[in-house]
């Protein structure tokens, strides 16, 4: 990609006006929020990388019809819409394995699996820079990344066996994404529910504060309304014992992170799977957003495949993730789909912070870029879905394979153009915001 020169003003105007399409009704309902997320963006180039995901493909807008290792199958897979070097974290499955894996798929959709790479690539740019690693250095992490993703894919397509492929659990992983397991299995549903809860007259309910917003008579029924028809999108096999549906009590909350700025959501805490208190679940229903990519993918046919943006972020997780959440589910809220999902004691996301040493960042970004390859080829014919009627891995590999010497540098080249656009953006946000000259703020 080559990054088109443009003047602060210039630029500066295009990201408001991309701001403006993606967040401008949330802003507008709810300011102080996106301040908050405007300050976390502020903090430094990689937080607003994270934010930004619609100022990124409204600047790969110009591929969107083709491009190296683009064709009518590979343009048109699941993605993760939001690929960057800190959406990676643990999860425990529906069979009970912790497993690391990449996580947030709010903003999955189907088209290029290209942009999944690049959107990682231009994140290990912003995140070597961060870490004062050289351009040489840089280049060498997403050689690695494009490498490993290769030669997972190559393996998938060719039929390599399950037990040669296996996922990162607590026997296969090692390094950093071990260490995030370890955390995730010292956690326990007891703290999480300490933290949230507190018992009253032989009861669990939810602790007031802490950001819970105690609701009114009617919002508490229309709540209740749309967790019945939540009930409905669980798979059969999710849960067994018919008291876990048991509602004990719902409190809103408003999202204010880099990602659910504005965005209504609700905690609902359910009997779980004994009577036991210290087996309740905390589930939460939240106002899904309209994906960043699908402003740029204008087939019909993909648009027209999901009821609501609740039901794109289920149906995208369940195909691109092995064994999801069994909580995992969508309903419809005031006319807007709605995710729901468990509040999960054991999510640990990947943490950069202390991952310094440039043969463990190699290791790391080679381990993810696994991770990626294994993610696109979950979602194909196979993963129950009608959209993606073929073999995802296959394909990719045969596009690879067209122009196998090219495809690290395809890669390379755009994390140090757009790791620069990205820096350069990020003073003028800085400056904008600032200045006063976001609208709404």
């Amino acid at each position: 990609m080559s990054v088109p020169q443009l003047n602060d003003e210039h630029r500066g105007e295009e990201i408001l006006a991309v701001f403006d399409t993606a967040f401008g009704e949330l802003l507008a309902a709810d300011p102080a929020a996106f301040r908050v997320k405007f300050r976390k963006m502020a903090a430094s180039a990689f937080a607003f990388y994270r934010g930004t995901a619609a100022l990124f493909y409204h600047d790969l807008d110009a591929e969107k019809r083709g491009g190296p290792y683009l064709d009518d199958r590979t343009s048109r897979v699941w993605i993760h819409g939001d690929l960057h070097a800190e959406n990676f974290g643990t999860y425990m499955d529906s069979n009970g394995r912790l497993v690391f894996n990449v996580n947030d798929f709010d903003e999955a959709y189907v088209g290029p699996f290209t942009w999944d790479l690049k959107r990682f690539a231009g994140s290990v740019a912003l995140l070597g820079y961060a870490k004062a690693l050289s351009d040489e250095q840089i280049t060498e992490l997403v050689k690695i990344y494009a490498g490993a993703y290769r030669e997972r894919v190559h393996a998938l397509a060719t039929g390599a066996k399950s037990d040669e492929v296996p996922p990162f659990t607590l026997d296969t992983a090692d390094g950093p994404l071990l260490g995030a397991l370890r955390t995730a299995r010292s956690l326990t549903r007891f703290e999480l529910l300490d933290s949230m809860t507190e018992i009253r007259d032989y009861e669990r309910r939810f602790a007031s504060g802490g950001g819970s917003i105690e609701l009114d008579a009617a919002t508490r029924y229309k709540v209740l309304a749309a967790f019945d028809g939540y009930l409905e999108t669980l798979p059969e096999s999710s849960l067994d014992r018919p008291d876990s549906y048991r509602v004990k009590d719902v409190v809103g909350r408003r999202g204010i992170g880099i990602g659910s700025a504005g965005l209504p959501s609700y905690n609902i805490l359910l009997e779980g799977n004994s009577d036991a208190l210290e087996n309740d679940v905390v589930i939460y229903i939240k106002q899904a957003q309209t994906p960043a990519v699908s402003r740029h993918i204008t087939d019909p046919a993909i648009r027209d495949y999901f009821q609501h943006e609740g039901h794109r972020t289920v149906i995208s997780q369940r195909a691109l993730q092995a064994h999801a959440d069994p909580w995992l589910g969508w309903t419809e809220l005031d006319g807007s789909g709605q995710l729901v999902a468990e509040v999960s004691p054991y999510a640990v996301d990947l943490d950069w912070s202390d991952i310094d040493d440039t043969e463990e960042i190699a290791a790391v970004v080679a381990d993810l870029g696994r991770a990626t390859a294994t993610m696109h080829a979950a979602a194909d014919d196979q993963s129950g879905e009608s959209l993606v009627p073929f073999s995802t891995e296959r394909a990719i590999d045969a596009a690879i394979a067209a122009d196998e010497d090219g495809f690290a540098g395809v890669l390379v080249d755009f994390a140090h153009d757009y790791g620069a656009r990205a820096r350069a953006d990020h003073q003028i946000f800085v400056d904008l915001f600032r200045n006063g000259r976001i609208p709404g703020l």
